[in-house]
């Protein structure tokens, strides 16, 4: 019998906060299919895309991607791994589930 997990805590305001801006959007949805978007990434995609790859996808600064990424990060809707001196994201898809979910029942 499989457990079922549980449901992440939702910072909907974050949330909201974060998807208000087009180029988050647009980041969540490139990692969305990683494979697709940054299939020249060197090291294996489960590790999440590279902030550096992420940066050259959205043809914007370091930092402005960075901050963008840091407001997807304090929503929760992706998590960061460091591995060496790269910094790796991908989606948290049980918040993005649960939020969707939020979103179809009150709504």
């Amino acid at each position: 019998m499989k457990k079922s997990q549980p449901t992440p805590q939702l910072d909907l305001d974050a949330i909201y906060k974060a998807l208000a801006n087009p180029v988050r959007r647009e980041i969540l949805a490139c990692l969305r299919e990683p494979h697709v978007h940054f299939a020249d990434q060197e090291l294996p995609l489960d590790h999440g895309v590279c902030a550096g790859k992420i940066d050259a996808h959205c043809a914007l600064s370091q930092s402005t991607v960075s901050a963008h990424l840091a407001a997807l990060q304090k929503a929760g809707l992706v998590t960061s791994k460091k591995v060496g001196q790269w910094v790796f994201f991908k989606r948290n898809e049980p918040v993005i589930e649960a939020f969707l979910a939020h979103m179809s029942q009150q709504l």
